[in-house]
């Protein structure tokens, strides 16, 4: 259930979606690949299904290469997955001869669960139903590696709310690497054990989620306080009312320290923390 990328470079044309990306991770886990639109997310979770290939660099998924072992990779991406013309019926049929793992039992219930009509086309699906029977295909796989891609397209709260405690349960019941990427990342957050950034190809962060949430808190008060905590820049600064607030990140912040100053702290959430960080590795404003 490891998924490692040692110095990948990917590009395409004059554009460099990779540029020598390099990490682990380790399953059975759920963990977050997040970044801004463009940033290579859905090219590098392409590479670990096997569909695209480097211009330089290695992969290796569960110790094989990627592409002689793709039955091993569930992959759901945001569209396009399953053939327009094909049924319900045909799609989980088809499914089920490509992944070993699969359990029809299972697919039956999601099946249920999502209201889908088994003799409706692909085609003719609204587009929160095509994601529902993406992460019916994805659950069901029991794939060790199990990726889903903005996998919820068109789905309302209450349908996104279902696959989020679905997924927990699936990863009881069989624990394995669930890679999620979402542009909902607050909302998803809970789930997370482990998180990605990337950005502009590169990995800009990686840390496990508890880690994550301790060295990242915002500090308010007084300016001259504030900016006497520590000496260093914050990720990103703003006042208000004569009040000023610094978000900051990493272990040389110290909470408690800021406490008995008397300044204000509070948790910043992560999809916060990645729009200052991407800022901050691109010039923008702190």
């Amino acid at each position: 259930m490891n998924v490692q990328f040692d110095h990948v470079t990917k590009t395409f044309g004059a554009h460099m979606a990779l540029n020598r990306l390099s990490f682990t991770m380790k399953g059975p886990k759920i963990v977050g690949m997040l970044g801004r639109n463009g940033a290579g997310k859905t090219t590098a979770l392409n590479m670990i299904a096997g569909c695209i290939f480097p211009n330089d660099g290695s992969i290796d998924v569960n110790g094989y290469p990627p592409a002689t072992k793709q039955s091993s990779v569930c992959l759901i991406n945001e569209s396009g997955n399953f053939n327009k013309e094909f049924t319900v019926k045909d799609t989980v049929k088809s499914a089920s001869l490509f992944y070993p793992n699969w359990d029809q039992k299972r697919a039956d219930e999601l099946i249920s669960l999502f209201q889908l009509k088994r003799s409706k086309k692909v085609k003719s699906l609204s587009k929160g139903m095509e994601s529902a029977l993406g992460i019916i295909v994805g659950l069901a796989s029991y794939s060790p590696v199990t990726i889903f891609d903005e996998p919820y397209i068109g789905l309302d709260a209450a349908f996104r709310s279902r696959f989020y405690d679905l997924l927990i349960e699936e990863f009881e019941r069989e624990p394995r690497l669930f890679i999620l990427s979402t542009h909902l990342i607050d909302e998803a957050a809970k789930l997370f054990e482990e998180i990605f950034i990337i950005h502009d190809g590169s990995l800009i962060l990686h840390k496990d989620a508890e880690t994550l949430r301790e060295e990242s808190f915002s500090v308010t008060g007084a300016k001259k306080d504030v900016m006497e905590l520590n000496g260093k820049s914050p990720l990103h600064r703003k006042e208000f009312a004569g009040r000023t607030t610094a978000y900051v990140f990493g272990p040389e912040w110290n909470r408690h320290e800021a406490e008995l100053h008397l300044l204000e702290t509070s948790a910043i959430p992560i999809q916060e923390l990645m729009v200052h960080l991407t800022n901050s590795h691109t010039g923008g404003r702190k």
